[in-house]
């Protein structure tokens, strides 16, 4: 059996309760913040990791027994996949658990940007309406054309989702993919970007996809266009972003994650055209509480000398 859980959770990805009982009663629990847990780092077989802040490459040396990585979400650009392998270490993710939560969060941000909701109830809050300010007016969604970068589960779930509300698909996957037949396929993301009002991005963070959102595609998605964001804040060139939404290059943005989070680039905070969600796609008590499930399912299968069920390595 294995003797020791270690956890690499920050403040806000917590286990919670009913996890961290279900993780008890498999294993001793140990949290890396705890002064005394230095001293046993060599005992460590098993790493919780948040697919937010995942794990540093200098664990790998200070954990020499560790044999598997149950990262609590599906995000997968913060933890070395390759040299887990090279060291056999199992990686396995909650693939799939959050995908209706996290599509849900980027209609939530076209529809809050669409109606200016944030700036209405800020509005409201501060008694300026109606008497020194009304908000402007909001964009109706019906037949626009919504284009959606990436068609994996959570973009295929955005697009359904879209087109439920009217909207007419269209995207860009670079991976071979079936779809509806009536959803128009674009052989890029400037292509797509071209030929929509809203562009959705839900792409994996790799270094080819790192600030593949430039001017060049700001300036091809116009100034009626919108951007939406719940993928990983590295796809978007973010100063490109600040200078495009300052200038009127596009009408608006809606982000969930961010370049350097937690630490946001203040520019963000003095616009009006931008919705901004401190990474909270996944977070509902039902999707943290199946992510967690689906780590200590994996975790019971390795110590049952079983296959890790959700292996992504």
């Amino acid at each position: 059996m294995l003797p020791y859980c270690m956890s690499f959770l920050i403040e806000d990805h917590n286990l919670l309760p009913p996890t961290q009982k279900n993780l008890e009663a498999l294993t001793t629990i140990l949290d890396f913040r705890q002064p005394h847990a230095q001293d046993i780092l060599d005992k460590v077989t098993v790493a919780i990791a948040s697919p937010i802040t995942g794990m540093k490459d200098e664990w790998f040396d200070k954990l020499p027994s560790l044999k598997l990585i149950a990262i609590m979400g599906v995000g997968l650009d913060q933890v070395n996949l390759k040299e887990a392998r090279r060291r056999g270490i199992d990686v396995t993710s909650a693939h799939g658990v959050p995908t209706d939560d996290v599509a849900n969060m980027a209609i939530a941000l076209l529809l809050s940007l669409a109606r200016n909701t944030p700036m209405a109830d800020r509005l409201i809050r501060a008694g300026k309406w109606p008497q020194d300010i009304v908000p402007p007016l909001g964009i109706g969604l019906k037949n626009k054309r919504f284009g959606q970068a990436g068609l994996g589960a959570i973009g295929r779930a955005i697009a359904h989702k879209a087109e439920g509300l009217g909207m007419q698909m269209q995207f860009y996957e670079k991976f071979a993919v079936e779809a509806p037949a009536h959803w128009k396929k674009f052989d890029s993301i400037l292509e797509l970007a071209q030929n929509s009002d809203i562009l959705t991005l839900a792409i994996s963070a790799t270094p080819e996809t790192q600030k593949i959102i430039n001017k060049e595609i700001l300036q091809a998605l116009g100034k009626n266009g919108v951007l939406i964001n719940i993928a990983r804040g590295a796809v978007i060139d973010e100063e490109a972003l600040i200078e495009a939404l300052k200038t009127g290059m596009i009408k608006g943005a809606g982000l969930d994650v961010f370049w350097n989070e937690p630490n946001i680039n203040p520019a963000f905070f003095e616009l009006d055209n931008i919705v901004l969600s401190p990474h909270q796609g996944s977070s509902t008590v039902e999707t943290r509480l199946n992510c967690g499930q689906c780590a200590v399912d994996n975790i019971a299968a390795v110590l049952a000398c079983r296959a890790a069920l959700t292996l992504v390595n």
